[in-house]
């Protein structure tokens, strides 16, 4: 019995933090953090589909996001640069936080109203505002999310913010489409269905109100008053000089680049196959977003024991098999057709194995970033990372069309090959260790 109760309040302890107010803060910061990449990538996709538009061109739609590898270029800016009167009243974070998320607000209204059917320029231009204040935001928040959190909070807080980013993909998916959809749904149209996703801006906001302006500290204060360049070396180019002073670092970099181009080809073309199969609005809202969330969800929940378990190296590898092979279950359910079992099974063993993958991959990169430059080596990884998803998957469309779906699907299994080919010249030369923490020119 006193065993019973030990072990009660030592759960009851481990679990307390989760409920303290700056890891449900972080929660309602993911929540606007996830919505606007999800309205490019998948939401988008399924919209285009259904006015008719080419697979090719969808495919090259993905580059939409290109913002998105690239805001490591105005991070520092964003860091730096105080806004008029804002900063005064909000603080550093929440001035930026607030005038971007005003922005972006408006800018998903006029993407909601454009008309690619017939003005596809009008259409890309207003998604390339969405994808840039999208990413300018992400920058603010994880920021703000780490400077918000004490140090015992911080693995709750990061937790709690990864589950609402998951919350705001969700709503943004199967939210926009549901409010959209004459089938099954409200039957608003695509502008009052994007317009009406835009408003989850609001919880990050409204948590950003609570919490307070943070613990800003003007990192870049001892640069005062030296030339540009002199700023430019120390914030940008000083990580990677670091960076590419290690041993392996090019085959690193190329690893990066490529581990998960198969995932992303899959992912950027599912909407337009589904779509192409005859599946209904209702279906690809039960099957495709309702499971394919859950299973997410429990992918990502399973990935921290996974990687006790096998190490990070070992992870790695297991994770990134799985990811390449889950991809055969599109393909017996392109064989089959308009099937809802294929679907759900497809659907779901391609959401799970890609959470346990992504959080395997991201902490990978988060070991990968020196101490001396945390945060700014993980967003520089990052966005060189989301290069392989943003253009190298970008051909994704062409290879539909050429091939079938049948025939795509197979060759993004073969797209993964070559990042797992790295991967295992990389642990046989023992550039990937299996600690989390992986080595860099500190440790030489």
């Amino acid at each position: 019995m006193t065993d019973a109760i030990t072990g009660t309040n030592s759960w009851l302890t481990a679990v307390k933090p989760y409920f303290r107010p700056m890891p449900f803060v972080s929660l309602l910061i993911g929540i606007s953090s996830g919505f606007p990449l999800m309205l490019l990538l998948g939401t988008m996709g399924y919209w285009l589909s259904k006015v008719g538009i080419q697979k090719s061109t969808i495919g090259f739609a993905i580059g939409l996001t290109t913002p998105y590898a690239l805001k490591w270029l105005w991070a520092p800016l964003v860091d730096k640069l105080p806004l008029p009167i804002f900063t005064k009243l909000f603080g550093q974070r929440r001035a930026w936080l607030f005038f971007v998320q005003a922005l972006l607000f408006v800018s998903i209204w006029l993407l909601g109203s454009s008309d690619p059917a017939n003005n596809l320029g009008y259409f890309a231009l207003c998604a390339i505002m969405v994808s840039f204040l999208g990413a300018t935001q992400d920058i603010i928040i994880d920021a703000y999310r780490i400077e918000i959190l004490t140090d015992e909070e911080m693995p709750y807080g990061t937790a709690t913010n990864q589950f609402g980013y998951r919350l705001g993909a969700f709503f943004s998916g199967v939210g926009t489409i549901f409010l959209y959809s004459p089938e099954t749904g409200f039957g608003l149209g695509w502008e009052m269905a994007y317009g009406l996703t835009a408003f989850l801006v609001l919880p990050g906001a409204l948590g950003a109100l609570w919490a307070g302006p943070g613990t800003y500290i003007d990192r870049h204060g001892r640069l005062a008053g030296q030339r540009m360049g002199a700023w430019l070396k120390e914030t940008v180019l000083n990580p990677f000089i670091e960076f590419l002073g290690r041993r392996g670092s090019v085959l690193i970099l190329l690893f990066v680049l490529l581990y998960k181009v198969g995932d992303a080809m899959g992912q950027g073309m599912l909407n337009p196959m589904i779509v192409d199969l005859g599946f209904s609005d209702g279906e690809f809202i039960a099957i495709n977003k309702v499971v394919g969330f859950w299973g997410l969800i429990v992918g990502t929940a399973l990935a921290a024991p996974f990687i006790l378990w096998l190490g990070m190296g070992r992870s790695l590898f297991v994770s990134g098999l799985m990811m390449m092979f889950s991809n055969l279950g599109f393909v017996i359910l392109a064989m089959h057709g308009h099937s809802t079992l294929w679907l759900t099974i497809a659907v779901a063993t391609e959401q799970v194995t890609s959470g346990i993958g992504l959080t395997v991959f991201v902490t990978y990169l988060s070991g990968l970033s020196s101490l001396a430059y945390t945060a700014t080596q993980f967003a520089l990884l990052s966005s060189f990372a989301a290069v392989g998803r943003t253009w190298l998957a970008a051909p994704a469309g062409i290879a539909a069309e050429a091939f079938g779906w049948v025939g795509f699907w197979l060759m993004t299994v073969v797209a993964a090959v070559p990042g797992m080919v790295l991967l295992w010249i990389l642990w046989q030369k023992g550039f990937v260790v299996e600690s989390v923490r992986q080595p860099s020119t500190e440790d030489d």
